[in-house]
């Protein structure tokens, strides 16, 4: 994840009592170590860039001679040569005066030396290319050795940056439950967890999600209104601006988490519905991710994304790639019922992120949003603030 430091402070960003300042260190590191990410990142892209254009510009011209080497093939040059004399000979047999005789050889004559001059042409066309090719092929190695290296360094220096964010998240969490106001290191955790009598602290979406409980993250994903404004409360208080920019930032969450469970076909299905009713829940997943990989996608709405849906002999397909006998499918739907084959389906954001994230750590957030996260930075930088709010209890 890159993430933008110097995009400012989120919304809502008053110092937390307490924490703020005892956390300024960490906040100072993590600062310096996403700046670096980025310019990290941007040298690493233009690396890339670099690279993939050097490549182009190599197929081009090897693609170039080529061309003009199959031009300046011998075998070529004499079928073109032999055109060119049945055609003077052609015109010959049908020439009735002389004129016409010298206006054939004069044609023929034209045309061998245009294919001699060609042959020529291509000839040096076919070695400059090559000599082209070659001397940029010459600095691929050193490019793809840059490549790399860049992008390496700017992995870590990601990692280094989602560590120094974690960080900031913890110090914020430990200063906001520390009644004393002292900041008394990772104890404070363990005293956090034990508000949680039983539960496994790397578990807690899972056992909520089991149990029936309803953490407010729970409730934003199934789209509770008031969840969002019990949540802007906490975090904006009586600014209104602030909470219009909050309520931006978090609807963003949201959606990238949604986002990212119907990619992972993270679905439940009507167990009554005529196609979908005869297959396990697995076995329907794996049929919509089949059907993703053929193009055919939900759009997390009941359709079809870009109204695109498939025909029956893509269904049979994604069928087959799912590991299903296609042949003992009893019902297959018509034109119709496949436009509405997803109108009962829904998205199930709250299972896939207790699978995934069950714990809502920073580093769990962002391995799982992948690039949906880098749009998220202000929402990371406060991280510590924010995951209490969405795992307390309804």
């Amino acid at each position: 994840m890159t993430t933008e430091p110097g995009a400012g402070a989120a919304p809502g960003d008053e110092p937390v009592p307490g924490g703020s300042e005892r956390c300024a260190e960490e906040r100072r590191i993590a600062d310096e170590r996403c700046e670096l990410a980025t310019r990290a990142r941007a040298q690493a892209d233009a690396a890339v860039a670099a690279l993939r254009q050097a490549q182009r510009s190599y197929d081009e011209h090897e693609a170039a001679a080529v061309t003009a080497s199959w031009r300046a093939d011998p075998k070529a040059i004499h079928d073109a040569k032999d055109i060119a004399q049945a055609a003077f000979k052609g015109a010959v047999g049908a020439a009735s005066e002389d004129v016409a005789l010298e206006a054939a050889a004069r044609d023929w004559l034209n045309e061998i030396n245009r294919i001699n001059v060609e042959a020529r042409q291509a000839t040096a066309t076919a070695a400059a290319e090559h000599a082209t090719a070659a001397a940029i092929g010459a600095t691929l190695e050193r490019l793809g050795l840059e490549s790399d290296a860049a992008r390496i360094g700017a992995e870590t220096a990601d990692a280094a940056c989602l560590s120094a964010r974690s960080a900031v998240a913890e110090c914020d969490e430990r200063a906001a439950n520390e009644p004393s106001g002292y900041l008394v290191g990772p104890a404070s955790a363990v005293a956090e967890a034990s508000r949680l009598p039983g539960l496994d602290e790397d578990e807690t979406l899972g056992l909520a999600l089991r149990a029936g409980g309803a953490p407010r993250i729970f409730r934003l994903l199934r789209g509770d209104r008031q969840a969002m404004t019990t949540l802007m409360a906490s975090l904006a208080a009586d600014d209104r601006d602030a909470r219009r920019q909050w309520q931006l930032l978090m609807t963003g969450l949201i959606e990238a988490i949604i986002a990212d469970a119907i990619e992972a076909a993270a679905l439940e299905f009507p167990v009554d519905h005529p196609f979908w009713g005869p297959f396990s829940r697995v076995q329907a997943r794996d049929v919509t991710r089949a059907l993703a990989s053929l193009g055919y996608r939900f759009d997390g709405l009941g359709g079809w994304s870009d109204e695109r849906y498939p025909s029956q002999r893509d269904m049979s397909l994604a069928l087959g790639y799912a590991g299903l006998d296609p042949m003992r499918i009893r019902h297959w739907p018509t034109a119709e019922e496949t436009v509405a084959l997803f109108q009962d389906v829904s998205v199930a954001a709250d299972e896939y992120l207790a699978g995934v994230a069950g714990d809502l750590t920073l580093h769990e957030m962002v391995t799982m949003l992948g690039r949906r996260a880098d749009s998220l930075a202000e929402v990371w930088n406060q991280w510590g603030r924010i995951r209490p709010l969405l795992l307390e209890e309804g």
